[in-house]
């Protein structure tokens, strides 16, 4: 009895340390702001001019990013075995599940306002 609890401590990371959860984390968190960005930009710029963040291909852009993000931050919250705190990168999968799915409901009314107006 006493042997488990003695194998069963999880160790925390540094404050500082950038481990493998809180890098893939902070990718898919960043991934998925690009996402709403260019989802943004999409709704707010008219689908005739040129640019990444207008018309069909803002919002595709928008969708792709968020969709990925939010994989991301799925798998980083799947093979997470600590909680929050403890440096493997949940709170910021958190985020990046958050902010992917923001990405992803602007891509989709950027891609029906673009396709109402063609």
């Amino acid at each position: 009895m006493y042997v488990r609890h003695l194998t069963a401590v999880t160790t925390t990371a540094a404050a500082y340390t950038m481990t493998a959860g809180r890098a893939g984390a902070s990718f898919a968190a960043l991934l998925g702001l690009a996402g709403v960005v260019v989802g943004g930009l999409a709704l707010a710029r008219p689908a005739g001019r040129l640019g990444i963040g207008s018309g069909r291909l803002g919002a595709g852009v928008a969708l792709a990013a968020g969709l990925i993000g939010m994989a991301l931050g799925g798998l980083v919250v799947a093979t997470s075995d600590g909680g929050i705190g403890t440096g493997n990168g949940r709170a910021g999968a958190y985020v990046a599940l958050a902010v992917g799915l923001i990405a992803v409901v602007l891509g989709g009314l950027a891609l029906a306002r673009a396709r109402r107006t063609a």
